[in-house]
């Protein structure tokens, strides 16, 4: 978890690919809808990090719980910041879920449990 959030953070976004299942889903807040695919996934990455510049973020009150080669980490998070010279304060929870695969864990599904956007 660390390192997907190290690499977009920095941008780098092309660091997640390896990080995360070519079938992965991601579901978003209420679950409006889904993504599917890791194109397509690191398509909304791709769109934030070239769009917004992120100013502070923090994780908190991270939970993990692994059962066999299953992992699921939960955390809340706080970020500003700043969108077309607009300066945003944004908290939200996620939920991942990762697989051990040939000794690695790859991300195979996300949930953006809630998300909350003000302007900061």
């Amino acid at each position: 978890m660390h390192q997907i959030n190290q690499a977009w953070l920095n941008g780098r976004v092309d660091d997640l690919a390896p990080l995360v299942h070519p079938e992965i889903v991601m579901v978003l807040p209420d679950f409006a809808a889904k993504v599917q695919g890791r194109e397509r996934f690191l398509a909304g990455f791709r769109d934030f990090c070239q769009n917004a510049a992120i100013q502070d973020f923090r994780e908190q009150d991270q939970q993990v719980d692994v059962i066999g080669d299953t992992a699921v980490i939960a955390f809340r998070y706080e970020m500003v910041y700043v969108r077309s010279g607009q300066r945003y304060r944004a908290n939200g929870q996620d939920l991942w879920v990762f697989e051990r695969q040939k000794g690695a864990w790859i991300a195979i599904w996300r949930a953006m449990l809630e998300m909350k956007e003000d302007a900061a």
